[in-house]
């Protein structure tokens, strides 16, 4: 399978730059993964479509303010910090801009007491660094929220990068399908018997790196934390048994709870090339643990019935997922759509129900 065949042409105006006021007034296309059908809607009127016993899963993972700006304490030299994934309490991997960053190289933060030391390179501007103290306690201070590189205008509010059900730091990315989400809607959907239920994935830069590989099986997917606690589980799993459906708020979800349900067949969702053979539909399991489970066209889905999420960068490993999910050709055509509809792409923009 071709990585270009997850292609096609999205000209820059299409790209939301500032997010919708209210978040749920953003459009909302819906879309029968079977038979590719499309209605367009806005995403307030996503309660016509969740049934009372669905269950809905949520990513409450929140996005750090991960960029940094440091100099070097030999010379001065600025450098740019942008935190990846914590290994402790006091080291991260991170991407790091600047010239000479090699290991031994200590850095420092104006006006802090902060310090960093480079342990080692890993690939391409990738450090793992060494901080004096842990670097969460000043994050606050030092740091700026980072915004997809395709993002041009700055937020007014950075509270608007955030879900408003975030509560578990982690992530350099927002779980964007779940921005168009307000307190009201939530209420609305629990009203008409809907199940909430929550999982956590905090996302890496990978997310937004393209795939390098011609030919996508040959694609080494990235690793990310995920949790799934035994409360959620059991929500979901009893949903699922009464007869609801599972619907995933976003692709970091639906690779939550796809990695859950692995697990519960003694899979082992950080090894994606040897998963056991499955029935269509799994129970999940509770578990806390890295996932680089990689879904695109082929793969059977065990866990998600239904899908929320936004349209996705050309190429990606996203929209090799939500291809997964229908096919190719419907997810192509419904972007094709998309565009002749003038809805607005990526982070900021828009969103999908894929049923």
């Amino acid at each position: 399978m071709k990585v270009s065949d997850f292609n096609y042409d999205l000209p820059e105006s299409f790209i939301a730059q500032t997010p919708i006021e209210p978040r749920d007034s953003s459009r909302l296309m819906v879309m029968n993964r079977q038979t590719g059908s499309i209605e367009h809607h806005v995403f307030s009127e996503i309660v016509e479509f969740i049934n009372s016993g669905d269950v809905l899963v949520l990513n409450t993972t929140r996005v750090i303010p991960a960029r940094l700006y440091a100099h070097k304490a030999e010379t001065g030299g600025a450098v740019e910090i942008l935190l990846l994934r914590q290994v402790d309490a006091t080291r991260w991997q991170a991407l790091v801009g600047g010239k000479r960053v090699t290991p031994g190289t200590q850095l420092t933060f104006p006006e802090s007491p902060l310090t960093v030391t480079v342990e080692e390179e890993l690939d391409g501007a990738e450090r793992l660094l060494n901080f004096s103290e842990p670097v969460s306690r000043y994050l606050d201070d030092l740091g700026d929220t980072p915004l997809p590189p395709y993002i041009h205008t700055p937020l007014d509010d950075p509270e608007r990068y955030q879900t408003i059900y975030s509560r578990r730091e982690g992530s350099v990315a927002a779980p964007t399908a779940g921005l168009h989400f307000t307190p009201e809607l939530l209420f609305a959907l629990k009203e008409k018997g809907v199940h909430l239920a929550y999982c956590t994935l905090h996302i890496g830069l990978d997310t937004f790196k393209p795939v390098q590989a011609e030919v996508v099986e040959q694609h080494h997917i990235h690793s990310e934390w995920a949790e799934l606690s035994t409360q959620d589980a059991h929500i979901i799993n009893e949903a699922k048994l009464a007869g609801g459906r599972i619907i995933a708020v976003g692709t970091t979800t639906a690779r939550t709870l796809e990695s859950a349900a692995i697990i519960s067949a003694g899979g082992d969702p950080t090894r994606p090339d040897e998963l056991p053979d499955m029935c269509p539909w799994r129970p999940v399991a509770a578990f806390a643990g890295d996932t680089r489970l990689f879904i695109y066209p082929g793969y059977r889905w065990r866990a998600v019935h239904a899908m929320i999420t936004n349209f996705h960068l050309p190429q990606s490993t996203l929209l090799m997922m939500v291809s997964s999910f229908s096919s190719r050709e419907h997810i192509l055509n419904a972007y094709e759509v998309a565009k002749q509809e003038g809805y607005r792409f990526y982070s900021l923009g828009d969103a999908m129900f894929i049923q």
